[in-house]
């Protein structure tokens, strides 16, 4: 007998099409206790994933979404985080029994993103972020950011991790629909040159997680800038939790080592 798909589906997207009926529950959580192969390619989400922006977006939301009349609470905004902003904005609104249009949903967005770049002044990158990253230049992995910001907003957190060069970044101009459908990630993939069963997908949110797995990515959270708990992202798709980016840099010495245990990091 199959199973309702516990996983929250898009409006009018790809992974609402391939996840909202009967799709093999079980399947998911088996996935959850194999092995993962080592990655030809990592994409990141970047906000609360690799830098600590999360409580300036939740600010920046609440402020855009109430000059708009649509006051929901902090609870509310935290579980949208790091999904499409027209997403935030329409979810936000339908939780209080309204309709956004396109256009309207467009302006709270982008307000929205006015607010975030007075508040994102100095953002912080998160633990073991810039390590990782320049752990997988050494190594030669290739590497993205997948961001559903928009290109203007993420200028202070990218100079935030410091790196040497310019990386690249696929953000939320670039796709006609961002996560919580797959199109960021798969264009990330096509931009790596890999395929995305062969590309790990790193993220903090449920929506990165979705996303991922809708685009047949490895699906790994991270939870140190998270808005959601552990629990949200395994319930979400994803096959590892970590506490910090440096449970992904011992991830990658186990998946290179062969190892492959379904273990958090402690």
């Amino acid at each position: 007998m199959s199973r309702k798909c516990s996983i929250p589906c898009s409006h009018r997207t790809e992974t609402r099409r391939r996840c909202s009926h009967t799709c093999g529950g079980a399947r998911i959580a088996r996935a959850l206790e194999g092995p993962l192969r080592p990655p030809a390619a990592i994409a990141f989400d970047l906000d609360g994933t690799l830098v600590d922006t999360v409580p300036a977006r939740i600010r920046a939301w609440l402020q855009a979404l109430h000059e708009a009349g649509i006051s929901v609470g902090h609870r509310e905004v935290a579980m949208l985080i790091g999904s499409d902003g027209r997403y935030v904005a329409r979810e936000s609104a339908r939780a209080l029994g309204q309709d956004l249009d396109e256009q309207r949903a467009e302006r709270i967005d982008r307000r929205q993103g006015e607010v975030f770049e007075t508040l994102n002044v100095d953002p912080k990158p998160l633990p073991a972020s810039r390590e990782l990253l320049m752990r997988l230049e050494a190594r030669s992995i290739p590497w993205a950011i997948a961001t559903s910001s928009r290109h203007e907003q993420v200028g202070a957190s990218v100079q935030a991790l410091r790196l040497p060069r310019p990386p690249t970044i696929i953000d939320g101009h670039d796709v006609a629909h961002a996560k919580p459908a797959p199109d960021l990630l798969l264009k990330a993939c096509r931009v790596l040159g890999v395929e995305p069963k062969r590309c790990w997908y790193v993220g903090d949110s449920r929506w990165d997680m979705i996303a991922a797995r809708a685009a047949s990515m490895v699906a790994v959270g991270v939870t140190a800038g998270s808005a959601v708990q552990a629990g949200d992202l395994t319930s979400a798709g994803a096959v590892r939790v970590c506490t910090t980016l440096r449970g992904v840099i011992q991830l990658l010495g186990r998946e290179r080592s062969g190892i492959a245990r379904p273990e958090r990091e402690p």
